[in-house]
């Protein structure tokens, strides 16, 4: 394989050649074409990594002569670099540089068909289409950047081999994080919950809006994010609020037990007719669950497809159950105690000795 010249030897050569012009040698045509070989052949443009060093020491050598006051010297240095750079290193520039809008106009063309089949897929949410774009990103963009390495004559073999190695290393090093991005991979195949979904997770209730490579972050009640790694996300215990669909809400309530449960559920049920917001199906009901030390216990249900609106629904029926129970005459009892003094001799003289 040619080995390309590097900027001293290119320099002797040239330096040669004006000598041998000057000496009135020029006419020796062996002369003439020895040099023509080491200044004009496609040596020089084998291997353009080599020619990178080479510039990089020369400028460091021009500098070197600028400091130590050598103004002539640094400036001819100057002239020779500029004229080895157009040789060896601007035909590949070129070359990158078409290389690199071509694949990065195909990359766009790619990436936005992409993204309109994902967008009108009735099987990819938005989280997945966001995932898949970025991962689409990724591996796009390392293509590219191997391919305009490899107009510079970079050995894209052994990098690689050695970016292998590298991962290999910042994979045990990066042990948390690829566990959060497998586990992102994980929620967008198994889908438990998606980009919009109510959740209850780690006790804390939120709308889930986005899932990243990394975590997954949720809208609060109180307008906070909450950033959860995937890794939690995936083996904590969690409650989707709108994967069916059609969410059911109870609002709990007590009557006293001198009251009536029927009076209490013509009051509290009428409630919920006309309203919009509620589903006729399954039908909303009024029903006692349980005998409490100080009341009859009972809960409102009726189900909503609007599954965002769950707490405010719930704050309303609330208030709305409370005031219609008052309306209708019916007691709210409050936890008391009563307390039954019968024959109680001590008691008795000790408040007989008093008086």
């Amino acid at each position: 394989m040619l080995q390309p010249l590097s900027f001293s030897a290119w320099q002797d050569a040239a330096a040669a050649r004006d000598s041998l012009a000057q000496d009135g040698l020029a006419q020796d045509s062996l002369a003439q074409d020895s040099l023509a070989a080491a200044l004009d052949t496609p040596q020089v443009l084998v291997d353009s990594s080599d020619a990178i060093g080479n510039m990089g020491r020369e400028v460091g050598s021009t500098l070197s002569l600028l400091l130590s006051g050598d103004v002539a010297g640094a400036f001819d240095r100057v002239g020779d670099l500029g004229q080895y750079v157009l040789i060896n290193l601007v035909p590949d520039f070129v070359s990158a540089l078409f290389v690199l809008a071509l694949m990065y106009l195909v990359y766009r063309i790619f990436r936005k068909g992409a993204s309109q089949a994902l967008t009108h897929s009735a099987h990819v949410d938005r989280g997945l289409e966001s995932l898949l774009l970025k991962s689409l990103s990724v591996v796009a963009w390392t293509f590219i950047m191997v391919m305009v390495l490899a107009q510079f004559g970079v050995n894209v073999s052994a990098l690689l081999a050695g970016l292998s190695i590298a991962g290999i290393a910042v994979g045990f090093a990066a042990k948390d994080s690829l566990e959060n991005f497998i586990s992102g991979i994980t929620i967008m195949i198994d889908r438990p919950f998606r980009v919009g979904d109510q959740v209850m997770v780690d006790g804390t209730y939120g709308t889930v809006q986005e899932i990243t490579l990394r975590s997954t972050r949720l809208l609060t009640l109180n307008n906070e994010i909450m950033v959860m790694p995937n890794v939690l996300m995936i083996n904590q215990k969690l409650t989707n609020h709108a994967l069916m669909g059609n969410l059911r809400i109870e609002v709990f309530f007590g009557i006293a037990y001198k009251e009536s449960p029927e009076a209490a559920r013509a009051a509290v049920l009428p409630l919920v007719r006309g309203d919009a917001r509620v589903s006729d199906v399954p039908a909303s009901t009024v029903d006692v669950i349980g005998l409490g030390n100080s009341s009859v216990d009972m809960v409102l249900r009726f189900y909503t497809r609007q599954t965002d609106q769950e707490i405010p629904l719930k704050a309303e029926y609330t208030e709305k159950v409370f005031y219609a129970l008052r309306e209708a005459g019916i007691e709210i009892p409050f936890p008391h105690l009563q307390l039954f003094i019968d024959g109680a001799k001590g008691l008795r003289e000790f408040y007989g000795s008093k008086t």
